[in-house]
């Protein structure tokens, strides 16, 4: 088969799921794929079944054999219901506990391959320096160079384990940046000395033979004066990625329907630039069929076709020690307990007092409470998770739970208030502390009871935006819902 026949396995488009039509609305979209012969897909989100299920009719119908990934941070959970969810990588990194990692990464990976998907997306590299940044935060293992290098390294460890190939991301590092890649080609003018930090996880993975690295869609002009985002950049892929650093494995592009990567290389195509530089698989591609038909030309007139067969031969090559996926029997981490309940154990062991040292006077015997939630994370083009199970888990627990909106009085008597605030980092969010709006409501509430206890679903840091009034403050660093469930138990476990 000639080189121009096998272009379209440079595509990794995506599938969606649909919260109420499943993947039906994907259909078209993966007929059309099957039709061009990609190389693989990214899946996100659906129920575990149908996602297995979809993947056994892919590898089947497909001319070839294919790689599918999917974005996995915080465990298969994190996309596929019916699978085991965890904390960010944040708590888990906080803990300080490589054999939490190790395990975190085995988990992540057993389910993954349980499910028919090789590849895991994760984990993040990138070093939590940059307090304005509006992407990274609690997706890193911490600030300190050597000790995110050592979980990153525990992380790929467990995840060969579990069997699937790890992507480190996002290189050369994403943490300095101040704008979200999503919306925006962030630029980073620290220095080439400044930015051998950043690169001091990437070095670790490499050197524990990480299967494929991640671009990051940033410009670095001490390293490439062109200001092309690195995803674009031959000096950051094939100079100092591949030639300086060592790396042979996949280069994976992040996702090309960010604006940071729009129309910010040479020419129209930022997909064949990003060959040219030497990624070798193009993830998400807005349109599969210009996209291969911008490589066709290219490779005509001006992408050598070296460069097209050592990607094509990267692929072959992780593709041929791949098992053979049933896409049906999903598998758990071999351990005593049950992965849900190690994860929820875990949660639990992340959450803590991020101010005070005890819980309100009031708690005491409690019986009932006054639960308000301010949510900072809602819009965007995809949803927050629900915020249901703090309040449900509290009333499994034995407490009555009383649930007021923003605006509803609460009374010249307030019953035990606590105020629930959720404050992730979110693509497309585009900032990563509170807003005006809640900071602004959780002051009135406050002027109106100053000992309310305070649940933060954030970075620990962003306390700093917090009213000084207001009594303890407990950090849960996520709003998802592993880790709405462990500020329930960790506050009905507490004294």
């Amino acid at each position: 088969m000639s080189l121009r026949d096998q272009l379209a396995r440079l595509l990794f488009p995506a599938i969606r799921w649909d919260s109420e039509l499943g993947f039906e609305p994907a259909r078209p979209g993966i007929e059309r794929a099957l039709e061009l012969g990609v190389g693989g897909f990214i899946f996100f989100g659906g129920s575990a079944p149908a996602v297995a299920e979809l993947i056994t009719e892919l590898r089947a119908r497909s001319r070839h054999p294919v790689l599918i990934g999917a974005d996995l941070e915080r465990g298969a959970g994190q996309q596929f219901t019916g699978l085991t969810p965890l904390p960010p990588l944040a708590a888990i990194g906080a803990l300080d506990d490589l054999e939490i990692t190790r395990r975190a990464g085995e988990l992540t990976a057993r389910e993954a391959v349980g499910l028919g998907i090789d590849w895991v997306y994760a984990p993040v590299a990138d070093l939590d320096i940059e307090p304005d940044n509006p992407i990274v935060g609690t997706r890193s293992f911490g600030s300190d160079p050597d000790r995110v290098a050592d979980q990153v390294v525990a992380w790929i460890e467990g995840c060969r384990a579990g069997g699937a190939l790890a992507s480190v991301k996002h290189f050369p590092g994403h943490g300095r940046t101040t704008n979200d890649s999503h919306i925006t080609l962030p630029i980073v003018e620290a220095s080439a000395a400044e930015l051998e930090q950043d690169l001091i996880p990437f070095r670790a993975a490499i050197r524990a033979g990480v299967e494929s690295v991640m671009t990051a869609h940033i410009s670095f002009p001490a390293l490439d004066p062109s200001g092309a985002p690195a995803t674009l950049s031959p000096r950051i892929i094939t100079g100092l990625l591949r030639s300086e650093l060592g790396f042979d494995g996949l280069v994976v592009t992040d996702a090309l329907i960010m604006s940071g990567v729009r129309g910010a290389g040479p020419g129209s195509s930022p997909e064949v630039a990003a060959i040219a530089a030497g990624c070798d698989i193009l993830l998400y591609p807005q349109d599969p069929e210009g996209v291969l038909a911008a490589l066709d030309t290219a490779l005509e007139e001006s992408l050598p076709e070296s460069r097209v067969a050592e990607a094509l031969a990267r692929l072959d090559h992780y593709l041929s020690g791949r098992v053979t996926h049933d896409g049906g029997g999903l598998l758990s981490t071999p351990s005593p307990e049950s992965p849900t309940s190690w994860a929820e154990g875990v949660g639990v062991r992340t959450i803590g007092f991020g101010r005070g040292s005890e819980l309100p006077a009031w708690w005491s015997d409690l019986e009932r409470i006054t639960l308000v939630t301010i949510d900072d994370d809602l819009g965007g083009p995809y949803p927050p998770p629900a915020r249901t199970t703090l309040s449900q888990r509290l009333r499994e627990g034995g407490l009555e739970v009383a649930e007021l909106g923003i605006g509803e009085p609460i009374g010249s008597n307030p019953s035990n208030l606590v105020i629930a605030i959720y404050a992730d980092i979110r693509g497309w969010k585009g900032r990563p502390g509170l807003s005006e709006g809640a900071r602004t409501e959780l002051a009135n509430l406050l002027e109106a009871e100053p000992e309310a206890l305070l649940l933060l679903f954030g970075h620990p840091r962003l306390i700093g935006e917090l009213p000084d009034a207001g009594g303890a403050v407990i950090t849960g660093w996520g709003g998802e819902h592993l880790m709405q469930g462990a500020m329930a138990n960790w506050l009905l476990r507490a004294d």
